[in-house]
């Protein structure tokens, strides 16, 4: 097709052509011949390539198949989540390492029944987690959510119920160093009770056992705040059936036994003391104690007559007091280290019954009626 246009104004860049009906067109000023100016007429003619058109086609069509070879052909896998190993009051999981293909990641959270528990830190390098403060004998239920470039991926959930108590299967024991035969009873007794022994500290060793607080095993399980204790910790569940605390059998809790042991022969002397002892210590030895319950002046009649028959050659003395203040009889007995002492019957205050029988009660002291109206219990020895 041959089309005669009219140039119009003519620019370095952009030079105006005029159509038959007065039609500008801008046109490149490159393409047009060296020598033109304003007026000429060029014959501009246009046609379609079509040999060209089928050749960037091609090209176009190679470069998609490259691309999508390259970058399309794989994607994300799915998260493969299990569990790895559950205690009490913990879980350990695990997982598949991330695939990505040629996605980049944006991140991988966790889940715990419906609710995020959070995101894992370094997903690409990280394969397990260990969730604890868990409830005992609680059923739970965790999965991955692997967000990419390419999309979000989700992985099937794992119902994971914690421990009883009575289920020492889920320990798992890592060992130090160890006398021959102590690491031999210390084998069988896991094996008794259902748990396990692994070489190394790992994610799920749930305790390190060992009678010595050195080597590289030992530090690691101090970093990871993994509980370090004596083989007797395991004896001791296997004897009481069930989980312990190992508070008393930490390896260094061994220095604060010696405390312990200097107060506990101090525990029964101090309960053996007796409350009163002026009265108490009245009797000679070989004499009865007086039962609890009983009023003072029975329990010194029975101490009396106890004391009076086991010494013959002792002499025994009563008298009764005249009438007091009120016309009637008193009489009062005492008998003091092993003795009957012959009050006067004269009127004596308190302050004189204090001075002349020290290891009187105070019950006895008080059973004079105020103001001498009254008289004393009638003693019969």
């Amino acid at each position: 097709m041959l089309v005669s246009l009219t140039v119009g104004k003519v620019d370095a860049g952009v030079t105006v052509l005029l159509t038959p009906d007065k039609r500008l067109i801008e046109f490149p000023s490159i393409l047009l011949p060296p020598d033109i100016s304003s007026g000429s007429i060029v014959d501009i003619t246009v046609a379609r390539n079509t040999a060209s058109e089928d050749a960037a086609e091609r090209a176009f069509r190679a470069l998609q198949d490259e691309i999508f070879s390259s970058f399309g052909a794989a994607e994300p896998a799915t998260p493969i989540l299990r569990c790895r190993n559950a205690t009490q009051t913990s879980v350990v999981l695990e997982w598949d390492p991330i695939q990505l293909a040629t996605a980049d990641l944006i991140s991988l959270a966790l889940y715990r029944n419906g609710q995020k528990a959070g995101n894992i830190p370094k997903p690409l390098a990280m394969h397990s987690t260990k969730i604890s403060g868990l409830a005992v004998d609680t059923e739970y239920t965790f999965h991955l959510v692997l967000r990419t470039t390419a999309g979000t991926f989700t992985s099937e959930r794992v119902t994971v119920r914690t421990h009883k108590m009575t289920d020492l299967s889920g320990i798992t024991i890592t060992t130090g160093i160890l006398p021959a035969a102590t690491r031999e009873g210390l084998t069988k007794a896991v094996e008794r009770i259902g748990a396990k022994i692994v070489d190394g500290v790992r994610i799920d060793t749930t305790h390190f056992v060992t009678t010595e607080g050195r080597g590289i095993q030992w530090e690691k399980a101090n970093e990871l705040n993994i509980p370090v204790v004596r083989p007797e910790w395991v004896d001791a569940c296997e004897k009481n059936g069930r989980i312990l605390g190992v508070t008393k059998f930490y390896l260094d809790a061994v220095r604060f036994e010696v405390p312990e042991t200097t107060r506990s022969p101090q525990t029964p002397v101090q309960k053996e003391l007796p409350p009163d002892p002026p009265r108490r210590e009245v009797a000679s030895p070989g004499s009865a104690r007086s039962p609890m319950g009983k009023d003072e002046n029975e329990a010194r009649k029975e101490e009396a007559v106890s004391e009076e028959s086991e010494s013959e050659d002792e002499e025994r003395e009563e008298e009764e007091q005249k009438v007091r203040s009120g016309g009637q009889d008193e009489q009062k007995v005492l008998a003091e280290e092993g003795l009957a002492v012959r009050l006067k019957p004269t009127v004596m205050d308190a302050s004189d019954d204090e001075k002349e029988s020290p290891g009187e009660s105070s019950g006895e002291k008080d059973g004079k009626s105020p103001g001498g109206g009254g008289s004393f219990q009638d003693v019969a020895l």
